[in-house]
């Protein structure tokens, strides 16, 4: 999978589940750089560990976007209209997060959505770190890869 691909087939119906406002530039570099920076795009399993989908979530995220007050009532829409139960269980979602890109990517905007500050812009690299870092809670965060991800996220964005 490439960031490209993310952004052309995943991002649209994603983000087309959420509230408008939702959908903004913003929004997209920084789920692209978080997948860039989670994954590489290329792994849905965590290689040696339990985190699943491109944006590698835990259980304890998704349990997370699922109860946030911020995030609860828009998660229930995207698992309504996708099929999925909608519950408190976090169980069900995390496993299909794996191998659903959309639904993967609609807990990930959700995620961001929960922080109190607003997205950082495309010169704003370390305020879009240190928002990644407040959100995802990295084990062992990988500074060094996060401006050119954060870049190239922007460079796919603005076409």
């Amino acid at each position: 999978m490439t960031p490209e691909y993310l952004a052309r087939y995943v991002l649209p119906p994603a983000l087309s589940l959420l509230p408008a406002a939702m959908d903004t530039p913003n929004a997209r570099a920084m789920l692209l750089a978080i997948a860039l920076q989670e994954s590489r795009c290329c792994h849905r399993r965590q290689v040696r560990g339990p985190a699943k989908s491109f944006w590698q979530f835990e259980i304890t995220g998704v349990r997370g976007v699922l109860a946030h007050k911020a995030s609860k009532p828009h998660i229930a829409n995207a698992l309504s209209v996708l099929a999925y139960p909608v519950t408190d269980d976090a169980t069900t979602p995390y496993v299909a997060i794996e191998h659903n890109d959309v639904l993967a990517c609609v807990f990930a905007r959700l995620l961001l959505w929960t922080l109190p500050g607003a997205l950082p812009g495309k010169d704003d690299t370390e305020g879009a770190w240190l928002q990644y870092i407040d959100a995802w809670r990295p084990g062992k965060p990988h500074r060094a890869t996060w401006n050119q991800y954060f870049g190239m996220a922007w460079a796919i964005v603005e076409g």
